[in-house]
């Protein structure tokens, strides 16, 4: 199955970041956010990528243009430009990087997807969300209900630290928990390619009337995570994500 990441947004409430490069790259422990989503994906088996580009796409081109200079140590014989690589790595990616419009919504970017998504199942997240979501599983739940469209629903996390206190006693103080009450759209989709029939133009956003419709049709199904997932929307959020992955402590680091 293909892996379509919607990587083109302007990330405006990451500024501090994104003036210069687009959401997605920014990094946490020195590698860019889609490089993490992706690891995620690949550890499951899901190594076929489409990312799809928008603001200052140029960037994620030129990485993945140069994927093995950044990720690999190497001697170039400066005579001829030839390169002797010293570590190859496992990474086995098959990456497309493919520009959908600096403005084109959500849905859009899917619908210039089609050629390549062919008329297979595949799946769809954002890149600027992690979490440690069973892919496998997923796919599983996905094949067994039958219809045509399955969203993460994740908890949602706190904006705020959370206190259990007993008479005026705090007992437990836990900064920023996923809060236990409602489920939102933490993205990790799978489709099926009648998907395509609830998109109309770029100008379509994914997750209001096409998600709306399917739900309304009786085909949008949610496969329910309860573990973590946090997405990197703010400064405070990526410097979060850094101090877990800093700690060997980051739970969506499920491949090491």
């Amino acid at each position: 199955m293909k892996v379509v990441l919607l990587a083109g947004g302007l990330g405006t409430r990451l500024a501090e970041e994104t003036d210069r490069i687009p959401k997605p790259m920014v990094e946490i422990g020195g590698k860019p956010m889609l490089w993490h989503i992706m690891r995620l994906y690949a550890h499951y088996g899901h190594n076929d990528f489409l990312v799809a580009c928008g603001y200052k796409g140029e960037i994620i081109k030129e990485y993945f243009s140069n994927f093995v200079v950044h990720n690999n140590d190497y001697i170039v014989n400066l005579q001829d430009g030839s390169r002797e690589l010293l570590n190859t790595g496992s990474i086995d990616w098959r990456v497309g990087v493919i520009d959908t419009g600096e403005g084109t919504m959500t849905g859009g970017r899917l619908q210039r997807l089609r050629p390549w998504l062919a008329e297979d199942r595949f799946m769809v997240t954002y890149g600027d969300g992690l979490g440690d979501i069973d892919i496998n599983a997923l796919v599983e739940f996905h094949n067994a209900h039958g219809g045509l469209a399955t969203v993460t629903a994740v908890r949602p996390p706190s904006r705020f630290g959370a206190l259990q206190i007993e008479g005026k006693a705090v007992k437990q103080f836990s900064e920023k928990p996923q809060t236990r009450e409602g489920w939102i759209n933490g993205g990790f989709f799978v489709f099926e390619p009648e998907i395509f029939d609830y998109l109309e133009d770029e100008d379509t956003v994914l997750e209001r009337e096409p998600m709306e419709r399917l739900a309304a049709d009786g085909q949008l199904f949610a496969f329910q995570h309860e573990g973590f997932w946090q997405p990197m929307d703010t400064l405070r959020e990526k410097r979060l994500l850094e101090s877990l992955w800093k700690s060997n402590t980051a739970p969506w680091n499920v491949w090491t």
